[in-house]
């Protein structure tokens, strides 16, 4: 039987996409909570785990691994149903392309280490918050309309993919920070993805260190 400890914190964008991957594929797993504003990822015991200082990590039988995307795709060759990704090349670049202008282009100005530079630098906390919420709703649109063409409950059909999976975290932030997320065909995709067992379980206020 496959041990997996999954290392994360109960509001991180990046550790609930794990969450939801885990879940869709039916698998049990440990939790280790960090409390990120207290520093506990920046332990020595974490860092040699993950040397970013970073969560999540997954701990799989004692191999770490780490980065959320390529967590969620190493599940997903491991554990082959229900599929992340779509058979088809194409399609699959797609959901790709989708999950990363998410994961790499709008998550990261919502990092804890950016937004704490920021006010080094001298934004005030008014000024913090409207960069990130701007980043978020021109990231937004410009998601909805890579998917707006698309007929089916989720971001890419009628089969969950990846998409899904970065999409409805990045939602939570978005509220977090106030941002619009009224775009095309956004709201019907969040609401057949939180239908599901596995995203609502995976939803922060779940998790067993929420504050």
């Amino acid at each position: 039987m496959t041990d997996m400890i999954l290392h994360g914190f109960w509001r991180s964008s990046a550790s609930w996409r794990v969450r939801i991957a885990l879940g869709l594929k039916g698998l049990d797993w440990s939790d280790r909570t960090y409390r990120l504003r207290a520093g506990e990822q920046r332990s020595d015991a974490y860092l040699a785990l993950n040397p970013q200082g970073l969560v999540p990590a997954l701990e799989v039988d004692g191999a770490v691994l780490t980065q959320s995307l390529a967590i969620c795709e190493y599940l997903d060759e491991l554990y082959l149903d229900p599929p992340l990704l779509p058979s088809d090349p194409l399609e699959r670049a797609w959901v790709r392309g989708f999950a990363q202008a998410i994961a790499c282009d709008i998550h990261p100005i919502q990092n804890l280490k950016i937004l704490r530079m920021l006010g080094q630098r001298g934004l005030d906390e008014d000024a913090v918050q409207g960069w990130a919420r701007e980043v978020i709703e021109s990231g937004l649109e410009a998601c909805s309309r890579l998917i707006v063409d698309r007929d089916g409950p989720y971001c890419f059909g009628d089969q969950v993919t990846l998409a899904d999976i970065v999409l409805i975290p990045q939602l939570g932030n978005a509220r977090r920070f106030g941002a619009r997320i009224d775009f095309p065909r956004i709201a019907e995709v969040e609401a057949a993805c939180n239908a599901l067992p596995a995203f609502a379980a995976a939803t922060p206020a779940r998790q067993p260190d929420a504050e």
